[in-house]
């Protein structure tokens, strides 16, 4: 039996299923702008939507979210950006240091990484 399993990103202003990419989300918003700006309604913007998206198309409820925002004054068709911790484990240098960790000695390795990293645990085979 086949189950298909739905992820879902949370941004402040868009839950989007992993069967739309975001670059297509983006696309919708610059759309849904483009449709404020002609002075078109917000049911008239989702069918229109709905018609170039087909099964792609944001939610009845994100297009209004975000005819809103431009209704609102908002300009940005971006993602804001979201409080907290910037995401330091993939940067360049970051997997450069624990490469370099690594090779440095290869037995100590888990407990190393755990420890410099600043990571919680470590999972091996």
């Amino acid at each position: 039996m086949y189950f298909r399993v739905f992820t879902v990103f949370f941004t402040p202003f868009t839950y989007v299923s992993a069967d739309i990419e975001m670059a297509d989300v983006k696309e919708q918003r610059i759309c849904i702008k483009f449709c404020f700006k002609l002075n078109k309604t917000a049911s008239e913007t989702h069918q229109m939507l709905k018609e170039a998206f087909g099964e792609q198309a944001l939610s009845e409820a994100r297009t209004f979210e975000w005819f809103k925002h431009f209704k609102d004054g908002r300009e940005s068709v971006e993602d804001d950006k979201l409080p907290g911790r910037p995401s330091t484990c993939t940067t360049p240098e970051m997997i450069a240091e624990v490469c370099e960790v690594v090779l440095e000695d290869r037995l100590s390795m888990m407990f190393v990484l755990t420890l410099d990293c600043h990571m919680g645990h470590v999972n091996t085979f």
